[in-house]
């Protein structure tokens, strides 16, 4: 005979049971899916799915460069070698340096690209914040002749610069390659500038008007206010102008031309002129594509160390100046 509670139990009971699927049920749903859009793990999983092939897809040159400069003749022959040598072989990359001169252009390039660095970070400081915060006259026109020199590309107004540089005597030199940084222009000058104005922008008013009220003049209040305030700009400016000097080849070959203190930017030029006369005279050499690849990880070894170390200033000097809304 049943217990006159053995009903209710059982309803209970299921219940509960049913309760503790449901919670089970919403409790999987909520890990995989998440309470917002972006917190489940589905999403997250596939998040990453897309960063390790973005990853790979820039990683994957560098790696093949890497694994075949050091290879010797017996790996380059062999077919089944491909990503990882038998033997670590670094006489390409000795011939590289040789060939590059690599001491003297390293120097040259490193002072070239600090010099440029420093003049655009600083003069486009100052055209951003007349931008931003000045009424000049005819600041629309000069707005649109700003942007139209960010438009226009280098190779459109590169004839009357070599012209310009002849007349005044001023090629062979770094001079046509420094002196536009020096007034905010030079590589990607007007991005740079475009940059310091945003992040001025953003500044509040207040800033502005009690330094009027202390009297303060407009230099003052920019050198002494804005410009410390603008520190993740500045160096949001200072490792994009120094990465796109370094690896400029279009101006130093323009005007430094035919000159033999050039930048590293012009190394695999050199080393391909190289490798064509030794192809005319002796016909072609398995070792000429390391010999390349070697040239190629000396070049841009110099930015990917610098961009190691300053990687966390340089993400969160991106985030506050606004280039990611």
């Amino acid at each position: 005979m049943l217990h006159p509670l053995h009903p209710i139990k059982a309803k209970v009971r299921k219940a509960f049971d049913l309760a503790v699927g449901r919670r089970m049920l919403l409790g999987a749903r909520s890990l995989l899916l998440g309470r917002e859009a972006d917190q489940g793990l589905l999403f997250r999983a596939f998040l990453y799915v897309i960063l390790i092939e973005m990853a790979f897809i820039y990683l994957q040159p560098m790696f093949y460069m890497i694994a075949n400069m050091f290879k010797n003749s017996a790996d380059l022959l062999d077919p089944t070698v491909n990503w990882i040598p038998r033997t670590l072989y670094a006489g390409e990359l000795q011939d590289a340096w040789q060939q590059l001169h690599y001491v003297r252009s390293f120097t040259i390039s490193l002072m070239l690209s600090l010099v440029a660095a420093t003049f655009q970070t600083v003069s486009c400081a100052v055209a951003g914040y007349a931008f931003a915060r000045l009424d000049v006259p005819f600041k629309k026109l000069w707005s649109f002749c700003l942007l139209l020199s960010f438009i226009v590309p280098t190779q459109v107004v590169i004839l009357p610069n070599l012209i310009m540089a002849k007349e005044l005597d001023l090629m062979h030199t770094y001079y046509p390659i420094l002196l536009p940084a020096l007034f905010g222009h030079g590589l990607k000058g007007a991005l740079f500038v475009i940059i310091y104005r945003q992040f001025f922008l953003t500044q509040p008013k207040e800033l502005e008007e009690a330094a009027r009220m202390d009297g303060a003049s407009v230099f003052r209040f920019f050198f002494r206010v804005m410009l410390p305030l603008a520190k993740p700009a500045m160096l949001v400016v200072f490792l994009f102008a120094f990465v796109w000097s370094w690896n400029d080849y279009y101006l130093p070959s323009m005007y430094l031309a035919g000159s033999e203190r050039v930048p590293l930017s012009m190394g695999v030029s050199q080393i391909s002129l190289v490798i064509a006369q030794r192809t005319a005279e002796y016909g072609p050499s398995i070792y000429d594509e390391p010999l390349k690849m070697a040239t190629s990880f000396l070049i841009i070894l110099p930015p990917l160390v610098l961009y190691l170390f300053a990687q966390r200033w340089f993400v969160e000097g991106v985030e506050r100046t606004g280039l990611v809304e």
